[in-house]
């Protein structure tokens, strides 16, 4: 039986880690507030570019001199890149184990393709590391300040790469937020964009001829869909690691009155050995 200082020593370090835990949930909520609204606010920008692009490529389409762009051309997947979206740290939950998971299963898929893999955040790298993947990219330490920069840069060197003929497909994987307590596992293929079907087509007055505009609006469509994935999946690390650490908070707090209550059981069943001990003593003197 442990000791009762040892039992102290004990509920010492859980209320020390409770502090942690709380603390750390306290952060992530002040930090989700700011990532949700970013995470929202680029949503309508998104559809409205799809909307857009959906219109500008059946205009396109009507011209029969118009060649193809290259970000349109569908070759067969041989070569597939993977660009995977976790975080940089731990301790939020099934945020990054889930995703990975995902991603395996998509891998093990297409085992008999060339797979190359651009990773966005040190545990997906440390992963796919351990598994000696191979990975053209890295990407630490974007999750500091979610910026359009870098997601440009990040969006830039894949279209050049697909423009290349250097992958013939590119998926992207990521969390997409949805409630504080859950969020949307998601992959998609990015590269070749596949042009939407307008649902109300629009009869719009061109300026510069319908494939000029294409030419401008496909890049930036892909560089819009990376740079929301960043911005979802920021949200949903902070909402998930804010309910990882409420949960851990309120487990420390059942664990305390445990190790409290067996704490009392031991000092009882001491104080109550000590008088047997002396009641038997007193009675071997007479």
């Amino acid at each position: 039986m442990p000791s009762l200082i040892d039992i102290r020593r004990r509920v010492r370090s859980v209320r020390n880690t409770q502090q942690i835990t709380k603390a750390m949930k306290m952060i992530s909520a002040a930090k989700l507030r700011k990532a949700q609204e970013r995470a929202l606010a680029a949503r309508p920008y998104a559809a409205t570019l799809r909307q857009i692009l959906a219109n500008v490529a059946e205009a396109a389409q009507q011209n029969p001199d118009a060649g193809a762009h290259p970000l349109l051309a569908a070759r067969p997947e041989q070569r597939i890149l993977i660009v995977v979206v976790t975080a940089d740290r731990g301790l939020a939950g099934g945020f990054n184990s889930n995703l990975l998971r995902l991603a395996q299963r998509f891998i093990d898929e297409r085992r008999d393709k060339e797979l190359t893999y651009e990773l966005i955040g040190r545990k997906g790298r440390d992963y796919f590391r351990r598994r000696g993947s191979k990975i053209s990219a890295e990407y630490p330490d974007v999750f500091r300040n979610v910026r359009w920069e870098d997601a440009e840069k990040i969006a830039d060197s894949i279209i050049e790469r697909f423009s290349r003929a250097d992958v013939d497909a590119v998926y992207l994987f990521g969390n997409e937020f949805k409630s504080v307590v859950a969020s949307n596992l998601t992959y998609s293929r990015i590269l070749p964009i596949e042009a939407p079907k307008s649902a109300a087509p629009a009869d719009y007055i061109y300026e510069q001829p319908p494939e000029e505009l294409l030419s401008s609006l496909l890049p930036r469509y892909v560089r819009v869909q990376l740079y929301r994935a960043l911005l979802e999946s920021a949200a949903s690390e902070h909402a998930a690691r804010m309910t990882a650490m409420d949960a851990a908070t309120n487990n420390a707090t059942d664990m305390i009155d445990r190790l409290t209550l067996y704490m009392n059981r031991v000092r009882q069943a001491s104080i109550t050995r000590e008088i047997i001990e002396i009641v038997s003593g007193a009675a071997a003197l007479e």
